[in-house]
């Protein structure tokens, strides 16, 4: 799955000589929480609402609301915008992304072309989607996690297991344990008449785990 399909296309853009009552009003109509900075098609910031948290004034304040709106529109964009900004490529997978996030401990990225154009911005919650729908949570699923040994050919007997009872695998994913050993999550519909744990610990598998999620 790539970034390019999960991104929100063309967003909305600032210039660094937006105020600050214009970004604000902007983020509150089309219910954003960051946006990109572009001077004469080029990108050269990025705008969140942390941003402008840290310089709006204190509920405390002793400011009417007319100066309130008076000091944030004296200020600008390019006053408090984020001048180095990480980007993403629209090719790029959407674990690419999620890593990025989670190195730079950021929750939004602009996504740009192959010839530099900003094309969308991919957040957080884009990704949380993405896990979500990869992992067929909506439609309903159950989730068995299995503890194996590390050795060649235990997933196609885990996936042996489930065919011989009529089931498909969903989606699977391996972790590495501390202990050398591999934790198997796998995902698919299983009817309620069918005991996938006892079925696996038939064939000598060990179920740490089973869950139905969804509906």
């Amino acid at each position: 799955m790539f970034v390019a399909n999960r991104m929100t296309k063309n967003p909305v853009t600032a210039t660094p000589e937006t105020t600050l009552n214009e970004v604000s009003a902007l983020m509150k109509k089309h219910h954003f929480r960051r946006m990109p900075v572009l001077e004469d098609g080029k990108l050269v910031g990025f705008f969140s609402d942390r941003d402008l948290m840290r310089v709006a004034p204190s509920p405390a304040t002793t400011l009417s609301k007319y100066e309130m709106r008076e000091l944030l529109d004296k200020l600008l964009v390019k006053d408090i915008m984020q001048k180095d900004v990480i980007t993403v490529s629209d090719d790029a997978t959407i674990e690419e992304a999620a890593l990025l996030m989670y190195h730079h401990k950021i929750g939004g990225l602009p996504v740009v072309s192959d010839v530099g154009a900003v094309v969308g911005v991919i957040t957080e919650t884009d990704i949380f989607k993405t896990l979500v729908a990869m992992m067929g949570l909506l439609k309903g699923t159950t989730r068995v996690t299995i503890e194996v040994d590390d050795k060649m050919g235990v997933v196609q007997e885990l996936s042996s297991v489930f065919v011989e009872n009529g089931l498909s695998i969903d989606s699977l994913v391996t972790c590495k344990q501390d202990n050398g050993k591999y934790e198997i999550v796998a995902r698919g519909r299983v009817p309620d008449s069918i005991d996938i744990k006892a079925k696996l610990e038939e064939h000598g598998f060990h179920v740490v785990h089973t869950v139905k999620i969804g509906d």
